[in-house]
């Protein structure tokens, strides 16, 4: 039977902590008790670990050994800031499909409302990214950036530096797959920017381009925000392997 996997809130060499919405359902609902084993994340590492003391609200493991694990792949989704139970789809299934970060930027087709609202639901957002991580038994949990601007998030650099591209429906000469191959970017960090409903505009699109990213297409059908962001994602994760 395959272990349950969380999440440590807190840890160190020897020990991980559980507190919080994770540890009122491990003592509530799985009536959590000293000696039960899983696996946990902490770190950015697994480890077998096995319940050492329970306490009112939180719980404690004793880490026994470490289990190999899969790395994020190194993709960053800028998501321009759309219906927010779309964002929170695309970040979910962005997180299974390996993501290791996601960066909401604002663009100026985006709702004025949600772009007002934006910076409140990023906590939301970090929540659903965790609980994402947690069911795909992912060894570490993608970081979802602060709100920024569009130009910020262009601007955002990799170290080293990696392959920019731009998620444009204008573009239908490039196709994401044939950018990776000519690129050779097996092993490179990987930017995508998925625009907004309504797409991008002509001044948004130079902006990009005068920062060196390049425009892409997934073919000849207009797809929604969040289908074109999990399918470009998709692409990436089966080309990085």
């Amino acid at each position: 039977m395959t272990r349950r996997r969380w999440i440590a809130d807190e840890w160190d060499e020897r020990t991980a902590l559980l507190k919080g919405e994770q540890a009122a359902h491990l003592i509530r609902v799985l009536r959590a008790q000293p000696g039960m084993e899983c696996d946990m994340v902490a770190g950015g590492r697994v480890w077998r670990a096995v319940i050492s003391d329970v306490g009112g609200d939180s719980v404690v493991f004793a880490l026994l050994s470490e289990i190999e694990a899969e790395a994020a792949l190194p993709v960053t989704l800028l998501l321009s800031v759309f219906k927010f139970d779309r964002m929170e789809w695309i970040i979910e299934e962005g997180t299974e499909l390996g993501a290791e970060r996601f960066v909401p930027v604002t663009a100026r087709r985006s709702e004025k409302h949600l772009v007002q609202a934006a910076p409140a639901r990023v906590e939301r957002w970090r929540r659903v990214a965790r609980e994402a991580a947690k069911q795909s038994r992912r060894s570490d949990v993608p970081k979802v950036e602060d709100v920024v601007t569009l130009r910020a998030g262009v601007r955002m650099k990799t170290d080293p530096p990696g392959l920019n591209l731009l998620l444009a429906e204008q573009e239908r000469s490039m196709t994401l797959s044939d950018s990776l191959k000519q690129a050779d970017a097996g092993h490179a960090a990987v930017h995508l920017a998925v625009g907004p409903e309504g797409g991008w505009t002509t001044d948004e699109v130079a902006l990009f381009g005068s920062e060196g990213w390049q425009a892409v297409s997934l073919g000849p059908r207009i797809l929604r925000a969040e289908t074109a962001g999990i399918a470009a994602m998709a692409v990436v994760a089966a080309f990085l392997g």
